[in-house]
Order: C-alpha cells, then sequence, then structure tokens
C-alpha cells in the first residue's frame, strides 16, 4: 500500500471511540455485548505454554491449527469496533511459518518448549519481514526492518512463532507530559478486557491486554520505567523487567541505553520463565549484554517451586503503599499469604532515594532517547521512512491532524533540544543516578535487612481512559528498579472492583532466578488470575 494512502487509512481507522459504539455505560445492548464476548471463550483460553506444547506433542493440534484458533480469537474480540485494539499488525507469513514447524515436528525435530507456539511481540522490536516496527508512529509507517532483532533471532531459533504486533503507547509513552497509554497514531486506543473503557496501562499496552485476552500465552514487552510491569498488573497478568543486558536491545526502537530492556509477559509465572530463558544470551550489537555472562541462564523454570518463599526474608517498602485503601488491604493480604509460604516479613523498610533522582531520571532518559533514535533510524538506513529525531517531529507537526489528535509531543522536542552523550550535565546526572539507584539503594537496603527481595504495589487499578487529559494513575511502584536497571517482577494480588491489582518484588542484579521462585510461590498459593470480563463500564445500571 502506497505509504500516503495508508497514513489516510490508519489515522481514520486507528482513531478509535473509547466506549462501545452505541452509547455509554448505561447502555444496555453494551452489556449484551460484554456478555456476548465474555461468552465466546476460545479453545485455548488460559492455557500454558507447557500446555499448548503438550497438546502438540501429542498430536491434539498443530502448529497451524494453534495459529488459525488464535487468529480467529483476534478478529473476534480484537479487531472490530469496540474491540481491544490490543494488536497493531498480523504477521501474513504466520500459517507458513507455522507449516514449517509441523514440518520440522514430523521429522523429529522439535527445538524445545516453545517450537510451534504462537508469540505476539512489541510494534517496538524489529522483524526482518513483511511486517512493519513503528512504535505506533505514522512517521515510521512504510518499509520494515532490515534484519530481526536478536531477541527475534532468539525466538525464531527456539522455534517459536511471531503471531504479530502488539499496539503500545506510541514512542514507549515518550511522546507527551500528557499522553493516554495505550494510544498510539496508528494503532488506536488499546482496551483493558476487564472493562473496555478502563486504560491497559502502558507501554506495553497491547502485549499486556493480548496475553490477559488469551490472544497467545505469551508476549514480549519493553520497559525503561514501568511499560512491563504496569500494563501486566491492570491486565491481570505477570510481567518481569529483566535486568538491563540480560536481554540484547539491538533492533529495538530506544528510549535509554541506561535503562531499557525488553521482557516477557504471560498469564503464569512458568510461562514467563519458560520465555525468559529462551531469549538470554550475549549479542555483539548490545554491550551491555557483556555482563550477563555467567549470569544468565537458558532455562529458568528449575527455579520454579512451591516452597520458593520459604526461609525467603522480604522487605516490605511502605513509602509505595497510600494511595489507595483497597490497594492497600490487598498488599496486606498478599504478605499474609507470604508469611503463610514460609517467608520472613521486614516490615517497614526504605530505600534511601538522593534528593534530586527523578530529575536526573528525566535529563538521563531524553538525552538517551535524542542519541538512541537517530543512531536507531540511521541504522535502518533507507528503511527508514524519517532519518531523524528532528524529521519525525516534522512529520508529526505537517500531519498534525492525524498524528496529534489528542496530545502533542513536548516530550520529543525537549529531547531534540538536549545535548549530546558526551554533555557534562547528561554525564554527572547518569552518574548520580545510578549510585543511588544501585549501590546507596536497592543494594544498601539488601545489605542493611539481609533482604532476599523488595516488595510494593506495583499499581492501583485502571483508570479511565482519557485521551483529551492523559492518565490519571494513582500510584505503585516501578522508579527504583528502573532507575537501577535491576529485575522486577509483577504477579497478580487481587481485584478493586473487578480491576486487577499486582505485586511486585524486586531486587539486585541478575536474581531474576530466585524472583521468579518467590512469585511462584505466591501465585501458587494464592491462585488470583481470572480472566477477563469484557464488561464496557463497572457503571451498567441505574441512573
Amino acid at each position: 500500500m502506497e505509504r500516503r494512502h495508508f497514513l489516510h487509512t490508519a489515522a481514520l481507522g486507528g482513531i478509535v471511540p473509547l466506549l462501545p459504539h452505541n452509547g455509554g455505560g448505561n447502555d444496555a445492548g453494551a452489556v449484551t455485548r460484554a456478555e456476548s464476548l465474555a461468552a465466546r471463550r476460545g479453545e485455548l483460553d488460559e492455557l500454558s505454554v507447557a500446555e499448548l506444547a503438550e497438546g502438540l506433542a501429542s498430536g491434539r493440534w498443530t502448529s497451524r491449527s494453534l495459529v488459525e484458533r488464535y487468529q480467529r480469537q483476534i478478529a473476534l474480540l480484537d479487531a472490530p469496533r469496540g474491540g481491544l485494539h490490543a494488536v497493531i499488525e498480523r504477521n501474513p507469513d504466520a500459517l507458513a511459518l507455522a507449516d514449517q514447524s509441523d514440518a520440522e515436528r514430523r521429522a523429529g525435530h522439535a527445538r524445545g518448549p516453545l517450537h510451534g507456539i504462537p508469540v505476539l511481540i512489541k510494534d517496538n522490536i524489529d522483524t526482518g519481514d513483511k511486517m512493519m516496527t513503528t512504535a505506533g508512529a505514522l512517521a515510521l509507517v512504510g518499509p520494515g526492518a532490515p534484519r530481526d532483532a536478536f531477541i527475534v533471532e532468539r525466538l525464531r531459533a527456539a522455534g517459536a512463532i511471531v503471531l504479530g504486533k502488539t499496539n503500545l503507547s506510541e514512542w514507549a509513552n515518550f511522546r507527551s507530559t500528557r499522553s493516554s497509554s495505550g494510544w498510539s497514531g496508528r494503532g488506536g486506543q488499546t482496551r483493558n478486557p476487564y472493562v473496555l473503557d478502563r486504560n491497559p496501562c502502558g507501554s506495553s499496552s497491547g502485549s499486556g491486554a493480548a496475553v490477559s485476552a488469551s490472544f497467545c500465552a505469551v508476549a514480549i514487552g519493553t520497559e525503561t520505567d514501568g511499560s512491563i510491569v504496569c500494563p501486566s498488573s491492570a491486565n491481570g497478568v505477570v510481567g518481569l523487567k529483566p535486568t538491563v543486558g540480560l536481554w540484547s536491545r539491538s533492533g529495538i526502537i530506544p528510549i535509554s541505553s541506561t535503562q531499557d530492556t525488553a521482557g516477557p509477559m504471560g498469564r503464569t509465572v512458568s510461562d514467563v520463565a519458560m520465555l525468559l530463558g529462551a531469549l538470554t544470551g550475549v549479542d555483539p550489537r548490545d554491550g551491555a549484554t557483556a555482563g550477563s555472562a555467567g549470569h544468565s541462564r537458558n532455562d529458568y523454570t528449575t527455579f520454579l517451586r512451591t516452597d520458593g518463599l520459604r526461609g525467603k526474608r522480604i522487605g516490605i517498602l511502605r513509602d509505595a503503599f497510600g494511595f489507595h485503601e483497597k490497594v492497600d488491604a490487598i498488599m496486606e493480604e498478599a504478605i499474609k499469604a507470604m508469611r503463610a509460604a514460609g517467608a520472613v516479613i521486614i516490615d517497614p523498610v526504605v530505600i534511601a532515594s538522593p534528593r534530586g533522582i527523578g530529575g536526573w531520571e528525566h535529563l538521563v532518559l531524553q538525552v538517551e532517547f535524542k542519541d538512541g533514535v537517530n543512531r536507531y533510524l540511521a541504522a535502518r538506513g533507507a528503511n527508514a521512512p524519517v532519518r531523524s529525531l528532528a524529521d519525525v517531529i516534522a512529520f508529526n507537526e505537517a500531519n498534525a491532524a492525524m498524528a496529534m489528535p489528542y496530545f502533542g509531543q513536548e516530550t520529543l522536542i525537549a529531547s531534540n533540544a538536549r545535548p549530546g552523550i558526551d554533555a557534562a550535565d547528561y554525564l554527572n546526572a547518569r552518574t548520580k543516578m545510578l549510585q543511588g539507584a544501585r549501590a546507596d539503594g536497592i543494594d544498601a537496603t539488601l545489605l542493611h535487612d539481609r533482604l532476599d527481595a523488595i516488595m510494593a504495589p506495583t499499581g492501583g487499578p485502571a483508570w479511565t481512559t482519557d485521551v483529551v487529559n492523559g492518565d490519571h494513575d494513582s500510584g505503585g511502584e516501578s522508579g527504583h528498579s528502573a532507575r537501577a536497571g535491576y529485575p522486577s517482577i509483577t504477579i497478580p494480588a487481587g481485584f478493586v472492583s473487578g480491576l486487577p491489582v499486582g505485586m511486585s518484588l524486586f531486587g539486585t542484579a541478575w536474581q531474576e532466578g530466585p524472583l521468579l521462585a518467590m512469585a511462584y510461590a505466591f501465585e501458587q498459593a494464592t491462585k488470583m488470575r481470572r480472566p477477563p470480563t469484557f464488561l464496557p463500564s463497572l457503571v451498567t445500571n441505574g441512573p
């Protein structure tokens, strides 16, 4: 499709209404539609990777039949008006790849537990195929990337099938200070599958919503600060932000070379662990991965034990509580569950964050974003529709009605005005931020109280989506581990008015295995995951 025509149709089709088309929350037709959506459970709903792999091995399914079933669910629940808008593009080669996978299996060459498993990936991750990589931005619509990102190479080597790409907060939520999470010019507004007028959080909005709605068993998101753990919490799934460098970032549209990482999202801890190990490895194109040598594993499922909390010392970060009384009540029940599972609870603990650390992070992200995007677009070469961050800004200004119908691009403009990565202010801010977040922050707290992990609420219940005024989330914790580049995992912990709430566990570098063990034990003891309800609104009757 010619690019100008694509932009026109994308602008008309991508900007979607936030409520069911036939009315607001009191509309009986909307309620009926929600009941119909919830009733249309697919054969693969809530099935784990292990269950899918067992079905493939036994002959119950083929990879082709899995792809076909997931494609039907996406067509039914995602694409229509009023759907989730979690999938921004389906892979036109998915069925052909499934046939290849089935042929390999028949020949006795199954590559491992992910062989033939369909996986969705975020639309800021390069694929050297017929799909585009746009970060949801109309400015990047055009030819695809020249090659796979390293983690996509690893995903394909494991035998998985890239089913498609997920919608996201445009530019991974680094475009405006008044943006709506889950909205992109190319994909429209992603919805929360529990209550459709609620926000899925971001920026890995589509990955979280797609996993929750069983459009796939596992998906890949990316995070700079909260972009995996928040949508995982809001959509009732498990999400793990790895240590920076455990997974390569090459071939991923960047924000920050200091804080960026991709990570797995799934409905169970075991699915997240399975995907995590398959994509590790040292990548010459990403120097941060050199630090993972000797620390990474190809199989993290060996950590999954129901007694994974026994004897573990868990510190409670009370500074992250207090933004919602019902979230606090859920966290208190989570603490009780961990104590009953054998954990030693240290309550409270305090992470000493130096004054100004948020400002340092702000500076670091903007400087690195400008540098990283310019480098990324230059590497795309002739395949890049635009060649620099300045070009992106100019495109948006020239196409404002389509690219900026609700909010602007002040974050892009501010970043483009920043100096280069050799500037003294940037280097000083980055050094002080990392020292404050790592040695003086998380590491000092772990050492002082002899902790195995720190616990905090991931976030509150999903807020009502508002593209005019932007996000209005109330609280939660992601910043400490994000600024440090340390791992964090969120697990479903309860519900507020039917909306999921997650609990986070985080620690020091390269501790993904122990965190998975503790998360798995909590998950097995509490079993808080519930399928989404597709309600149009929390208010469905009355005046």
